[in-house]
């Protein structure tokens, strides 16, 4: 593939906020591929994810999927799982402290990471790193150094820690510690180029640089994605406001949440999930603007993409026809998990211990929204004792066969 094939899929996705600097960006990229080709030689190419839960979902493999499509075209790609940054914890995009990490929480999530991460990444061609393998062996006077690089000011000026310094609420010396150790991971892997969310733009494109050249090696370049929204389409995906989509699921459930999307988001996803081209997208998008594809039939079209990139085309096709059969149709699936009936048991306990729900507040939320019904009649009690067996439906996807 020549070069500017290898730019214009590279790029696909990604968001700086800022033509002239994405154009930089592009630019680069395009004169160390060509400067790599010379010397024979793939680019080194990263992305670190800090260990804050054992769950994955759709919104953390954006970056994954631009990783694979580097391997893809033969560069070398580096998974960091960063054992030592969590212990902080990344304050770029939040308004608030982040909780640390103990060193045994970030080891226990870590283990779960990696293999989540081969469901996108060729396994064989991927490099796992833990950071703490440089980060802890740093001294001070090497923090010093490192820190020399920097002002206080660019610190709060940065949207985060300013809106926190406005509303009066603490801003800790040590969240500024997370830009340095990120920029190192940079200068300790000699990267070529680091993939990273537009929350990651002052630590790529100012720490991670400047850090390198300090320390006398070429700046990486910065891959700078979108943020994919949630089920709402509004919102970034987060398993805390329940608009994930989880990477440990089931196709059918997976194939159900992206039916779930509004129209609008569509778009979102087909450039930051998808496998498909620019111009392939591009002639989707124009075919659902001149009425030759209605909408409905895209999103399934995109709905099998996403579940055929994570659980192979045989259960995409089954999920697809899941959906057809329970939600155009109107059917049950023909496959419902059974529970036993305990005694005293209300409807709520029910939900739960059939793991219908996650915790008990989705569960009531889900009976004031209407969307609970025993056999196609609505509950609108979730205190009371459960009243026969039969089938129990929690939202359009997650059936329940209760039993004596």
């Amino acid at each position: 593939m020549n070069i500017d094939d290898q730019v214009q899929i590279l790029m696909k996705g990604t968001e700086y906020g800022d033509e002239e600097l994405k154009r930089a960006m592009t630019e680069e990229l395009r004169q160390r591929l060509i400067e790599a080709e010379k010397e024979k030689r793939p680019l080194r190419v990263y992305c670190g994810y800090d260990p804050r839960t054992t769950d994955l979902h759709l919104g953390h493999t954006i970056t994954m999927r631009k990783l694979r499509q580097f391997q893809d075209l033969g560069h070398e790609v580096y998974f960091i799982v960063g054992t030592y940054t969590s212990l902080i914890g990344d304050p770029s995009d939040k308004d608030r402290l982040r909780a640390q990490l103990t060193p045994e929480q970030a080891e226990h999530n870590a283990r779960t990471y990696a293999e989540q991460a081969f469901r996108v990444l060729d396994k064989q061609k991927t490099k796992v790193r833990y950071n703490a393998e440089w980060l802890s062996k740093l001294t001070f006077a090497d923090l010093i150094k490192l820190a020399s690089n920097f002002t206080i000011q660019q610190f709060l000026t940065r949207e985060n820690f300013k809106l926190r310094w406005e509303n009066g609420d603490a801003v800790y010396l040590h969240e500024t510690f997370y830009s340095l150790m990120q920029g190192y991971d940079a200068y300790e892997l000699r990267a070529d180029v680091q993939v990273g969310g537009t929350d990651q733009l002052f630590n790529i494109l100012t720490a991670a640089r400047k850090i390198m050249a300090f320390m006398g090696e070429k700046p990486n370049i910065g891959i700078i994605m979108g943020i994919l929204p949630g089920t709402d389409g509004v919102v970034r995906m987060s398993k805390s406001l329940g608009n994930h989509i989880p990477l440990n699921t089931t196709p059918e459930d997976m194939y159900g949440k992206v039916m779930s999307l509004p129209d609008f988001a569509m778009g979102q996803y087909f450039r930051l999930i998808t496998r498909w081209s620019v111009s392939e997208i591009e002639a989707i998008e124009h075919s659902m603007d001149t009425g030759e594809l209605h909408p409905r039939d895209v999103k399934m079209q995109l709905a099998r993409e996403i579940v055929e990139i994570f659980f192979g085309p045989e259960d995409a096709g089954q999920a697809e026809e899941t959906f057809v059969r329970v939600f155009q149709q109107g059917n049950q699936p023909d496959e419902i998990p059974v529970f036993k009936l305990q005694p005293g048991q209300s409807i709520l306990d029910v939900m739960m211990n059939g793991k219908l729900v996650g915790s008990k507040s989705e569960g009531r939320r889900l009976i004031e929204q209407k969307g609970v019904r025993l056999d196609g009649n609505l509950v609108t009690d979730p205190n009371q004792s459960f009243p026969h067996t039969g089938v129990l439906q929690a939202g359009k996807r997650r059936f329940l066969r209760v039993i004596d």
